[in-house]
């Protein structure tokens, strides 16, 4: 794999600044933004505007004196991996682009068909007031790799498209006066050899494979610290009340004390002072603990110097164990029957980017309507905000790594596999203080898993090493070893959750492991093309959907009867929880509770409502 110092472009942007008046003329050569017309829209594709994104993105580390950078850049493509050798310093690119945003969408402005070589150009001013404190820059996420350049010189490099990064830029600022933020952007996503963690994207959409994202497709932001400032909080909160903290610094220095403060509407419950760079515990008395039916959060301030960060965290226990003689998924000490959609973040007006954050709410208080407890994100990450946004809403997140080249099934060489376990470390320290998040997955179907021998164990051992508190399902799917907390089935239309009985492709449930259906479901109804991503290719692949009804009269009885199946393997066999595919249509698939543009929904949503309690009541009655 040749990934050399290519990268996707972060830029910084400072929406509604005025350009220096040198820049003047130039600002003629490039192509104004103007959004495209997207295949399908949605009821917030015309509420997008130049100004995307407002929100402080980081929740679980928040500071008063930032900036936000999103808004309008400017965009050139690039010929290939050696332009980052020739940056163009002081030049106006071709395109105004929307940041963030992917290029390949419409929203971008861009609509690229493929963005392999990318360049990304802003200007930003730092307010003289900001000298003498440190300054980083930081991205949300680029696909997939980013070379970041200030004023001319290199600030640093990223790779992992699914990441956020943040860079020191202070030593190359200008204070007072514009500074110049240019970014070159590597995506190959599945072009050559590469086999890198893409999830669904392709360069060549089929069916269950979609549209590739590239570039800066999440918040971009600066903010000012002291020297010695806080860089990572990791917070975990037990059903016992000890609150077990890491205070990262970016000092060394261990000395230096970190005061923590927990609250609770307004009251202050806990004050405690401990070390940086290491891990202390300190306990708050009878916490009101958080769960689906009760997402209670404790806000929590923490102070380093003259540093001062706002989170929050969550009480709650995950566990298994084994409840009338059955390996079981534990939250708080109880069995807890998790069920939720197969989720895979997609957009037909910005991809990888929802338009903006009421339209990724309003999946998830979709979802939440209807009963569901839980939601798998599938093989692609998504902004921190939206696991605030589940936290506060009271659904449990099973994450997944992403896959490493599914269409193609290509394997990583050992260098390729060093680099999956490295990323896969990235996804587990950004987002496991996250309250609810529940499980990670490792493998889905087998995609990327060496099979030569079982990697899974020793991925498996590393995630519980970084993050001990949660469960692990090593392989969703098939090719399982025997690894993890999971026994989990994959089976269209019909779940075989736990049971006696599996298909070929998947393996016998064990039951010395949770018995999980990871997916079922996946049937579907065509739709009218004003619902439909228009898209000719997408559409002739329709027919490939799992099932079609042929009303959405038969889609509900189809669904009662899918939903009663899965009661039934509850009350008689071993099913711990189970994943109906999907939230929405995405491209060329129209399995989805609601349509790829949320403005029709399949779901009657009295009758699911009730097959969804009928299945709680039945993993009640097993407890």
């Amino acid at each position: 794999m040749h990934l050399a110092r290519s990268f996707v472009v972060s830029c910084l942007v400072a929406t509604g600044l005025a350009l220096p008046s040198s820049d003047i003329t130039k600002e003629a050569r490039s192509v104004k933004y103007a959004p495209k017309v997207p295949p399908l829209t949605t009821p917030w594709t015309d509420k997008v505007g130049t100004n995307p994104w407002p929100e402080y993105p980081r929740p679980l580390l928040q500071r008063k004196q930032w900036k936000n950078l999103n808004g309008i850049w400017k965009y050139q493509s690039a010929a290939n991996l050696d332009a980052v050798q020739s940056p163009p310093f002081g030049q106006e690119l071709e395109q105004e682009v929307l940041i963030p945003s992917c290029l390949e969408s419409a929203l971008s402005g861009i609509q690229a068909d493929s963005a392999l070589y990318s360049w990304f150009s802003t200007s930003f001013d730092v307010s003289p007031a900001w000298k003498g404190e440190q300054v980083v820059l930081n991205f949300g996420a680029v696909d997939y790799e980013a070379t970041v350049f200030v004023n001319g010189k290199e600030a640093g490099f990223h790779r992992g498209g699914y990441f956020r990064f943040s860079l020191d830029v202070t030593e190359h600022l200008k204070f007072g006066e514009k500074n110049e933020l240019l970014v070159f952007a590597h995506d190959p996503t599945d072009s050559d050899d590469y086999v890198i963690p893409i999830g669904k994207q392709t360069l060549r959409p089929s069916h269950i494979f979609y549209t590739p994202c590239s570039g800066i497709w999440q918040s971009v932001w600066l903010e000012a610290a002291p020297s010695n400032h806080i860089t990572n909080l990791d917070i975990d909160a037990n059903m016992h009340g000890q609150v077990n903290i890491t205070v990262h610094s970016s000092a060394k220095d261990t000395s230096a004390q970190a005061e923590v403060t927990v609250h609770k509407d307004g009251k202050t419950v806990a004050t405690h002072k401990g070390p940086t760079n290491k891990p202390f515990q300190f306990k708050v008395s009878s916490p009101k603990l958080w769960s689906p039916d009760s997402p209670e959060l404790y806000d929590v301030t923490v102070k380093l110097g003259n540093d001062k960060v706002e989170s929050y965290t969550g009480f709650r226990t995950i566990s298994r164990g084994k409840v009338d003689g059955i390996e079981r998924p534990l939250l708080n000490g109880e069995f807890i029957f998790m069920f939720g959609t197969l989720d895979q973040g997609y957009w037909p007006d910005g991809l990888y980017t929802p338009p903006n954050l009421e339209a990724m709410v309003y999946d998830l208080k979709f979802l939440k309507k209807l009963g569901f407890n839980m939601v798998r994100k599938h093989i692609k990450v998504e902004t921190d905000l939206f696991y605030r946004a589940c936290d506060e809403i009271g659904l449990l997140v099973i994450q997944d790594m992403p896959s490493l080249r599914p269409l193609q099934n290509v394997l990583p060489n050992e260098e390729q596999q060093v680099e999956f376990g490295r990323q896969m470390d990235l996804l587990v320290n950004q987002f496991k203080s996250y309250p609810s998040i529940v499980s990670w997955v490792v493998y889905n179907e087998g995609w990327g898993q060496i099979t030569d021998y079982f990697p899974e164990f020793a991925l498996t051992e590393r995630v519980r090493q970084l993050d001990p508190t949660r469960l692990v399902d090593s392989t969703t799917g098939w090719f399982d070893h025997g690894a993890g907390d999971f026994s989990d089935n994959h089976h269209y239309a019909n779940p075989q959750c736990g049971t006696p009985f599996y298909s070929t492709q998947s393996s016998p449930y064990d039951p010395s492991r949770i018995g999980f259906q990871g997916e079922f479901g996946g049937i579907g109804t065509n739709v009218s093309i004003e619902h439909l991503w228009n898209n000719q290719a997408a559409i002739d692949t329709i027919d490939q959907t799992y099932e079609i009804d042929e009303t959405i009269d038969a889609w509900n009885y189809r669904s009662h009867r899918l939903l009663d199946e899965l009661e039934d393997q509850i009350r008689l066999y071993a099913c711990s929880g189970g994943v109906w595919t999907q939230t929405t249509d995405v491209e060329g698939e129209v399995n989805g509770l609601m349509t790829y543009d949320r403005r029709l929904e399949r779901v009657d949503v009295k009758q699911w409502k009730e097959d969804i309690k009928a299945l709680y009541e039945a993993a009640a009655a097993r407890s």
